[in-house]
């Protein structure tokens, strides 16, 4: 019996091994070095040697060692009344919207760039965390929100705030039209039409030249208004007035940074809001319905159908908010901001704050996008080490960061 289970165990560890052997080797093993007007491949034998041993080591030994091992858990929020959380959530709000006049004006760009997520994060939070529809096309409707806005003005020349509702509701529109195809499948197949979907419009927004200026994007797209102001140096049209000449302050481009922060705040915690509160009305219900069982779901009078055309739709408007945000903070649009990895870091978020946890999703957000400039040193090993970390949450925390929270009605007997 012993000698069967250690053949498996080596079995597996060779197996690993082998895996490891294939992953590293081109990486870390195999670099390309100038030699004169010639380029050649120097191998690294030694880090593919030892990385191999590591992995054939742990993988041999894992069985015996994790019995033995110590089980952790992540510590839990304690709860609060429902008074003390408005307080909570008061002073978050007060402290996000204070720092930034504090703060470097990098750190405020990165933040604006966080908010984005977060409203994106919140977004996919809906069609996957809620309705449990596994969707890898997100980014689709985040390049119909952005590439809405840029158009709008483009050819009418109109403002982000005027276009900003037609861009939610033109991703909307695109994602009630996806969601036809998809009422009859779920899971891995679900997942591949979308994947398909977020390319197709990826590759239109390349091929028609015309109207989106193909692989080179749509450029000049202006910042947001304030009050109808302009937060520039100068007024775009003649006789026009900025925002510091209105209030006779002194000009500093880090007042525009520093609005833009305050937009995207603003636009995240509406999200959030809204969110919240579909959440707890019949179509949220419908929602972990559908999520926890289509047959059950179906059979208790609900509408498949109907449920996810809901989820879809709603989901794409917020993806559409934040791309309209995202042309304008950008300035410029084109097609290789929307590729698949832009939905492989959005569903990530989701996955590592934890599937239906609004909270837990924000905080992954945040991580996920300010933890990548921290390490910019680590830049080229950027996608490795997110792989890792996602094997390593899918192993010890399937259910991410801030799991969310099922009530459960106990019937008196």
């Amino acid at each position: 019996m012993h000698a069967a289970g250690f053949s498996s165990h080596l079995k597996n560890a060779l197996i690993a091994t082998a895996l490891a052997a294939i992953v590293v080797l081109p990486i870390f093993t195999l670099h390309l070095e100038r030699a004169g007007t010639r380029t050649i491949i120097v191998p690294e034998w030694s880090t593919l040697l030892w990385g191999c041993l590591a992995v054939f080591v742990v993988q041999l030994l894992r069985p015996l060692l994790a019995p033995r091992l110590p089980r952790f858990a992540l510590p839990r929020l304690p709860q609060a009344a429902p008074g003390q959380r408005k307080v909570l959530i008061f002073v978050a709000l007060m402290l996000a919207a204070s720092w930034p006049f504090f703060a470097g004006r990098n750190a405020v760009d990165i933040a604006t760039l966080a908010m984005i997520y977060v409203m994106l994060g919140l977004g996919l939070n809906i069609v996957v965390g809620f309705a449990g529809l596994l969707d890898l096309g997100f980014v689709g409707f985040y390049a119909v929100g952005a590439y809405t806005y840029a158009l709008l003005f483009h050819w009418a020349g109109w403002s982000f705030w005027e276009a900003l509702p037609l861009a939610g509701a033109a991703a909307a529109l695109f994602g009630f039209v996806l969601g036809f195809p998809v009422l009859r499948l779920r899971g891995d197949y679900l997942a591949i039409v979308t994947l398909g979907f977020g390319e197709i419009i990826r590759l239109l927004l390349v091929n028609l030249t015309d109207w989106t200026g193909g692989p080179d994007g749509i450029s000049s797209i202006p910042k947001p208004t304030v009050l109808g102001l302009e937060m520039t140096r100068n007024p775009s049209a003649e006789g026009g007035t900025t925002f510091h000449q209105f209030f006779g302050l002194e000009f500093n481009s880090l007042h525009m940074v520093i609005a833009l922060y305050l937009m995207a705040l603003l636009l995240a915690v509406i999200t959030l809001f809204i969110s919240n509160r579909l959440i707890r009305m019949p179509i949220g219900r419908a929602w972990e319905a559908l999520r926890e069982d289509e047959i059950a779901c179906r059979s208790l009078g609900l509408n498949p159908m109907r449920i996810k055309l809901s989820a879809f739709t709603l989901g794409a408007m917020f993806a559409g908010f934040g791309g309209a945000f995202f042309a304008a903070r950008q300035g410029i649009v084109n097609p290789e901001a929307f590729t698949f990895i832009e939905s492989a870091l959005i569903l990530a978020i989701v996955v590592l704050g934890g599937m239906g946890s609004q909270l837990g999703v924000i905080i992954a957000a945040i991580l996920l996008t300010v933890l990548p400039e921290v390490a910019r040193e680590f830049s080229e090993y950027r996608m490795l080490i997110f792989g890792l970390v996602m094997i390593l949450m899918m192993i010890w925390r399937p259910q991410g960061l801030l799991p969310m929270k099922r009530h459960h009605v106990e019937v008196p007997a």
